[in-house]
């Protein structure tokens, strides 16, 4: 059990309770804060308090933390590669066909049962002892996953994506040719109205989104692309090339599938991503090499690699 206490000065006076607290220190979230004041673990001068108490000069301000309870999961020694660890985050490299989290279908075998066997300093999110995955991949993508140690640093990351101030850029194969050398797909996505488990650009619950992509190279049948989402909607790349008629090649749930072009999963990678340390304030930057699979289909199609044949000969 931790506690906090906190003095009430003129300046303070009249805030909300919750949004008082949120201001004083980085290490719990608002909304772990206002279960704390539902639950009775935040006193004013004693006493409890609702979150929309106003707080006043004068008034003295008590916080109970309970230890982190353990996370229903099972922790299993699931091999990872690491890109980089220190005490407060670790980036990863997820291979495709890994459930990020458990659920119905998908209990054990998921990345977070991985983390909880090595991670053995998880200070607790929520209440709860477990690894804090700030942004998701689909189970059949591959690539990069940052993932928070603490509160305080997911709370940092995920402020830095709500701001747009993390970059991701993904590589893909796609169908078809692509005409523009470069250009930027800017529609709404939202749940299909019929099949529950697609995102679509026409759907009237719709929300803002927006992709950059670049062609590295193509041909006749599949281009080759970088992609830069500056939005992160439910399979917002997926969505958005098919939107443009080049699904990515392998996924089956929105027209990539094809007796020509044969991928066994979809072949999209998150390749990079550039952020702020969530604690030091450093910049981060990390790379996950494109996978063995995408690598072979680019390889078999004719695509040479000239970045590897430029190192080569330096």
């Amino acid at each position: 059990m931790e506690q906090y206490e906190f003095k009430i000065d003129s300046t303070a006076s009249r805030e909300r309770l919750d949004i008082f607290l949120s201001t004083q220190q980085t290490e719990i979230s608002r909304s772990r804060l206002k279960k704390l004041i539902v639950e009775g673990r935040v006193t004013v001068n004693g006493e409890v308090r609702p979150v929309g108490y106003k707080v006043r000069e004068g008034d003295q301000v008590t916080v109970q933390v309970p230890a982190p309870v353990p996370l229903d999961a099972v922790a299993e020694p699931i091999p990872l590669d690491i890109i980089f660890e220190d005490e407060y985050l670790l980036a990863l490299n997820k291979p495709a066909g890994i459930v990020v989290h458990p659920a119905p279908g998908h209990y054990t075998g998921t990345l977070v049962n991985a983390l909880l066997h090595h991670c053995k300093d998880l200070s607790g999110i929520g209440g709860v002892e477990r690894p804090g995955i700030v942004h998701r991949l689909d189970k059949d993508t591959s690539g990069l996953v940052l993932v928070a140690k603490t509160e305080s640093a997911h709370k940092n990351l995920a402020a830095q994506f709500k701001k747009r101030e993390i970059r991701k850029e993904y590589l893909a194969i796609v169908k078809g040719n692509v005409k523009k050398d470069k250009g930027s797909i800017h529609a709404t996505i939202g749940r299909h109205k019929v099949h529950r488990k697609k995102m679509d650009t026409r759907a009237s619950n719709g929300r803002e989104a927006s992709t950059e992509y670049q062609v590295i190279y193509r041909c006749k049948d599949w281009s080759y692309l970088k992609l830069w989402p500056k939005t992160g909607r439910t399979h917002q790349i997926r969505v958005h090339v098919a939107s443009i008629h080049h699904p990515v090649i392998g996924d089956q749930l929105y027209g990539g599938k094809s007796p020509n072009l044969k991928m066994p999963r979809q072949a999209l990678h998150a390749h990079k991503l550039e952020l702020k340390h969530p604690v030091l304030d450093s910049s981060l930057s990390f790379n996950a090499p494109l996978p063995p699979d995408m690598e072979i289909f680019l390889q078999t199609h004719g695509y040479s690699f000239p970045e590897k044949i430029d190192a080569l000969q330096k």
